[in-house]
């Protein structure tokens, strides 16, 4: 199936590891130009060269920090310089640790706005303009399951990402007549080094060492959560967020999509 993206531009945030990294190889797989950030200079340009080597892809990398908002915007810019432009633009950002209500200090919790919420509208202030220009654009926030259901001991998850299901409803409507389409991707429980920390702080709530077993013992509790009785691949959410990036998905927008392997109990 043809999705339309060949030549595209599509800049991918947090991209240097786990689903940022797979969804910048999954654009880069159908012919875009890609632009990859993240704060780790050494991780990210190997994941640059990597996806270079596997798709014979244009890849721009540039080491930051998404709470910036100055290098976001600076960011931006050289992506508009170097590419030509942004057609798409998904937003990521690692999660914020597991805690509950009375663990998480004030501190945690701004690191939560910034990291999880605010960097989301950084993004989308610089790359609007740009798509707006071409009457053409895809905004991908990458949020989480705990959108549609919290999950226990992520308060700051379950509360931060809310809003951005809010925000992700907000541009649709502002900005659908300009051919803008916003959406929001909801990963359930996914192997990546993140969910590793996780297992590691649910295995020491209930007052067990952190070690190997323990954490697999975690993955398999989570697995079992789920219909299909198995964790998630970050490749299985980089290609729902491209197939929304897509021509095939031109008439969806404001839509929360959760990748979860059924584990959403709602209707």
């Amino acid at each position: 199936m043809d999705l339309g993206l060949k030549g595209r531009v599509a800049l991918v945030a947090a991209s240097s590891q786990g689903i940022g990294l797979a969804t910048a190889e999954a654009f880069a797989a159908e012919g875009c130009l890609v632009a990859m950030c993240a704060r780790n200079k050494e991780a990210l340009n190997a994941g640059a060269e990597k996806i270079r080597k596997h798709c014979q892809a244009e890849v721009f990398t540039k080491a930051l920090d998404v709470t910036d908002p100055a290098a976001v915007t600076r960011f931006v810019a050289d992506v508009v310089a170097k590419l030509g432009g942004v057609d798409i633009c998904v937003t990521n950002a690692g999660g914020p640790p597991a805690k509950g209500f009375l663990a998480a200090s004030l501190e945690d919790w701004q690191k939560a706005i910034d990291a999880n919420f605010l960097s989301n509208v950084y993004f989308a202030r610089e790359v609007i303009p740009h798509m707006q220009r071409k009457h053409w654009g895809r905004i991908i926030t990458i949020a989480s399951i705990t959108t549609k259901q919290p999950v226990t001991d992520l308060v700051l998850s379950n509360a931060v990402r809310a809003a951005v299901v809010g925000l992700v409803k907000s541009l649709a409507n502002e900005f659908g007549k300009d051919g803008i389409l916003v959406n929001n991707v909801g990963p359930g429980f996914t192997a990546t080094d993140r969910l590793k920390e996780l297992a590691k702080a649910r295995s020491a709530a209930t007052g067990k060492p952190a070690s190997e077993k323990n954490v697999q013992e975690v993955f398999a509790a989570w697995a079992a959560d789920a219909p299909l009785q198995r964790l998630g691949e970050p490749r299985e959410l980089a290609e729902t967020v491209v197939w929304l990036a897509s021509d095939r998905a031109s008439y969806i927008t404001g839509q929360t999509v959760l990748v979860d392997g059924g584990m959403y109990r709602g209707l």
